[in-house]
Order: structure tokens, then C-alpha cells, then sequence
């Protein structure tokens, strides 16, 4: 008979190196994160403007929504750094239970187990 105990926290324990990578991680995607936020999100200025005005419209608004996206990116890598640092990383946000190690590896920044996570997204 399998310990389910022993089998609950093998997937959940984060060992030293495991935080260390995950920190890591984390911190080059703060990186990337800013680095896209620096990149302008304005019109295309030049002498062929005008020929390439609808172009240019829609890649401001894709870049506009680039930029969103990686701010709420940026601001959840924050968190899982903040949350590392005062020891609440890798608690689920609203069961208050282990989160995978697996899920943590894949989704570094994540606040929520997979379960409570698709609850979240099931919610309207």
C-alpha cells in the first residue's frame, strides 16, 4: 500500500536548489518583462507614414496589448519574488495548501493550485 502522505509531499517540497531556480526564473522574466515595456509603443514615424498608416494603427494596438499583457506578467512575477522573500511562496492563495512542484516549475509565478486555478477561471 502507497503512503499517500509521502506521496503528497514529494510533489510538493521545494528543495533549496529548486527555490534557487525558480528564483532565477523568475528574475529573468522580470528582465524580459521590462525590456518589453521599454519598447516603444508609439506610431511608426517616417516619410512613408502615411502609405503604412493602417499598418502602423493595428501594430500600436498590437503592441499596446503586448504592453498590458506583460505588465500583469511583470506585477505576478513581483508578487512570486515578494512572496519568496517573506516566505509565503508556494502556499495556494485561496486554499492555503501546498502548490505542486511540477505546477511551480512549469508556472514559476503561479498563486494558485491547479484546482483553485481552474475554479478561478470557471467563475464568470
Amino acid at each position: 500500500m502507497v503512503n499517500h502522505q509521502t506521496t503528497v509531499e514529494s510533489t510538493t517540497h521545494l528543495s533549496a536548489q529548486d527555490l534557487a531556480a525558480l528564483r532565477e526564473n523568475l528574475r529573468e522574466q522580470r528582465l524580459f518583462r521590462q525590456e518589453q515595456l521599454r519598447q516603444p509603443t508609439g506610431p511608426v514615424t517616417s516619410r512613408t507614414e502615411h502609405r503604412l498608416q493602417e499598418q502602423a494603427a493595428s501594430q500600436v494596438e498590437v503592441r499596446v496589448k503586448l504592453a498590458a499583457s506583460a505588465r500583469m506578467v511583470l506585477a505576478d512575477v513581483e508578487a512570486a519574488l515578494q512572496r519568496m522573500d517573506d516566505g509565503s511562496y508556494g502556499t495556494g492563495h485561496l486554499c492555503r495548501r501546498a502548490i505542486d512542484r511540477e505546477r511551480l516549475m512549469i508556472v514559476p509565478q503561479a498563486r494558485y493550485c491547479a484546482h483553485c486555478q481552474q475554479v478561478k477561471e470557471a467563475i464568470p
